[in-house]
């Protein structure tokens, strides 16, 4: 039985007693910065002085300074730059200012799970996982709830970083939800495949086929946008809310009777057998090896991946009805704001 963590498990009084350094500004870096301010902490944000964030991040009221200033002044550095630039961050600005019982976190646990930083004997290492995007994270803690979140800790140095670390996500609202306790291993491990197998790269990939095959049959772009884009949100809420029997309770008998017939004939034994064999991957490390060394060359393949992606015509149709329905508040994401 998973061990979770509630508001009584948790004393704020001991992540507000610490200087805390949160590296990085992005999803998961502003609404952690944002929800500790708020929470009483003394906080301070570590950006690259060329940094698109820095405006951002002090008009909203936060303290900016560099990754290794910052560093040098907090007690807590918590790191939350993309996985793929984590590892140079650390090594230049971070490991030479990481003294004797300062605490190291991390909001994934990819770089420790795959040597990419080996931090020194002397420092407490932990990690406070929040099971949603950061602006989702930022907006539940505004509304007065939380988000479910994973806590891991790799290093205790101090006798003191599970405590430290259950304060921490008090402070993000995460105890209000429940804060499951894991292993660095398993998160980054369960994260990876999730993220690949179900909610990024196999939704997107049912998705725009499913559109393709509608739209070769001749169905209008229009009528297949809907039904295989649009009402997703639909179904996945009921899940979220209840559950598969929720959502089979909810929608017709014929729906409900196609789910079981056709789930069948698009999940079969070699789709299984290619998500045992992905999921080899990670454990063994061949998919951390090879995203590595493809952001080391420079992302060629990855940049070209995502040009066609964002080309596909499920955007084109997709950006257009949208923009026919304001109270979805429709966000168009420009090619140059990703990366």
């Amino acid at each position: 039985m998973a061990k979770i963590y509630y508001d009584n498990n948790a004393d704020l009084s001991l992540i507000k007693g610490k200087k805390v350094a949160v590296i990085g500004y992005g999803s998961q870096g502003h609404a952690h910065s944002l929800c500790l301010k708020d929470s009483g902490v003394n906080v301070r944000v570590g950006l690259a002085t060329d940094s698109k964030s820095k405006a951002r991040a002090e008009a909203a009221g936060l303290t900016v300074d560099t990754v290794a200033n910052v560093s040098a002044w907090a007690d807590v550095i918590m790191i939350l730059a993309p996985d793929t630039k984590q590892s140079k961050i650390y090594k230049e600005s971070i490991e030479p200012r990481l003294t004797t019982g300062k605490t190291l976190m991390f909001g994934h646990g990819f770089n420790i799970r795959f040597g990419a930083v080996t931090p020194p004997k002397d420092v407490d290492v932990s990690m406070i996982a929040p099971k949603a995007p950061g602006h989702r994270v930022r907006e539940v803690f505004v509304e007065g709830g939380g988000t479910p979140a994973l806590l891991a800790v790799h290093q205790d140095y101090t006798g003191h970083a599970h405590a430290q670390a259950l304060s921490y996500a008090k402070a993000l609202g995460l105890t209000r939800a429940g804060v499951i306790e894991t292993t660095f291993a398993e998160e980054t491990e369960t994260d990876l495949f999730g993220e690949q197998v179900v909610l990024c790269g196999g939704v997107s990939a049912l998705v725009k086929s499913a559109f393709e095959t509608l739209v070769k049959a001749g169905y209008q772009p229009e009528i297949a946008y809907f039904e295989c884009m649009h009402e997703l949100k639909l179904i996945v809420d009921l899940m979220y809310r209840g559950g598969l029997n929720y959502m089979h309770y909810s929608v017709s008998d014929t729906a409900e009777h196609g789910s079981y017939t056709g789930g069948l004939r698009i999940i079969n034994e070699e789709t299984q057998g290619e998500m045992k064999k992905m999921l080899t991957e990670i454990q063994d490390g061949t998919y951390a090896r090879k995203w590595i060394e493809e952001n080391e060359k420079g992302r060629p393949w990855f940049n070209e991946t995502r040009k066609q992606s964002q080309e596909h015509p499920i955007e084109k149709v997709g950006a257009e009805l949208r923009a026919m329905m304001p109270f979805l508040n429709p966000v168009v994401v420009k090619p140059d704001e990703q990366g």
